[in-house]
């Protein structure tokens, strides 16, 4: 398909005044186009449901989930990785966010990396690529020759392959097993898929990542029960969350992650169970580390 003839491409007839408008009009032009995004989701919910169950069953075999892209798209997909193991408490191994042009590509453009699709398949080839992960390859257009390279070689591997694109009947849609098209139509400024497609691209990969650790247990109730308190904000944090979760006191929550190196679901589940650490751990571990189980496995459910 031709770059003019993509949804990503078109000229926007609502702003091709917006270079005459005062500051005030620019952003209520650029708010109004913004407030298509979310209903350009809702469109394709079940398909981003579709890619959170393999996500989730990729994990509990050990699988990863591995995003893959050029430009934005592929600093999206860092940007959702990187946020992974702090909030919960995975290993930087479990999500990973790779980009066309190498780490440098990140802050700085690296020049026709997005049109080599063998970098896209070498670069899963140094990741040891297995048919246990899920690979998302993210790019507005549907059509970036990395991204193609990227899910041809899950395929081969018999890995998962997904698309998070911005254009119906995308190249990429006919290669991935799964597709995500979140079509927003033309930018305010034509081109400019940092945007609308890149909002966009953010909503879905939060689905994507949010959900599939809620599916694994990383949530209790709606609380970041995995959280790592690695700062005093976060320190902060895990004691709130274990207070919510139990109903006891700052003092006894301290007291609790002190019992457990500042693990909040270890201390909710002792505090709750009146096990020993010792004993709180083997039952966590027992059940996967998922919380509501090992409270019901104990008699006890308080959520």
């Amino acid at each position: 398909m031709k770059i003019n003839h993509l949804a990503t491409e078109k000229r926007n007839k609502a702003t091709l005044d917006i270079d005459e408008c005062s500051s005030l009009e620019v952003v209520q032009k650029i708010n109004k186009e913004d407030q298509v995004v979310p209903s350009a989701i809702q469109k394709v919910l079940p398909e981003i449901a579709a890619v959170v169950d393999q996500v989730i069953a990729a994990f509990r075999k050990g699988g990863r989930l591995i995003y893959t892209g050029a430009g934005t798209s592929g600093r999206l997909g860092i940007l959702d990785a990187s946020e992974c193991p702090p909030t919960y408490g995975t290993p930087a191994e479990m999500v990973i966010g790779i980009i066309a042009g190498g780490d440098r590509a990140i802050h700085t453009a690296v020049e026709g990396a997005e049109d080599d699709k063998e970098a896209g398949r070498n670069d899963l080839k140094k990741l040891d690529l297995t048919k246990d992960d899920v690979v998302v390859a993210i790019a507005a257009s549907g059509r970036t020759p990395y991204a193609i390279g990227a899910l041809e070689y899950a395929n081969e591997i018999g890995a998962v392959s997904a698309a998070l694109v911005c254009s119906p009947d995308s190249e990429m849609s006919e290669v991935a097993q799964y597709t995500i098209a979140a079509v927003v139509g033309p930018e305010v400024v034509t081109g400019s898929t940092r945007m609308k497609a890149g909002t966009a691209q953010k909503l879905v990969l939060n689905m994507i990542s949010t959900a599939s650790m809620i599916g694994i247990g990383k949530v209790y109730s709606n609380l970041m029960v995995d959280v790592q308190p690695s700062n005093k904000k976060l320190v902060q944090r895990a004691r709130n969350i274990v207070v919510e979760a139990t109903g006891c006191s700052p003092e006894e929550a301290e007291h609790a992650l002190s019992d457990h190196n500042g693990y909040a679901k270890g201390a909710i589940l002792q505090l709750l169970t009146g096990l020993s650490p010792s004993d709180t751990r083997a039952l966590l571990e027992t059940h996967n580390g998922m919380l509501k189980q090992a409270l019901k496995a104990n008699g006890r459910d308080n959520n």
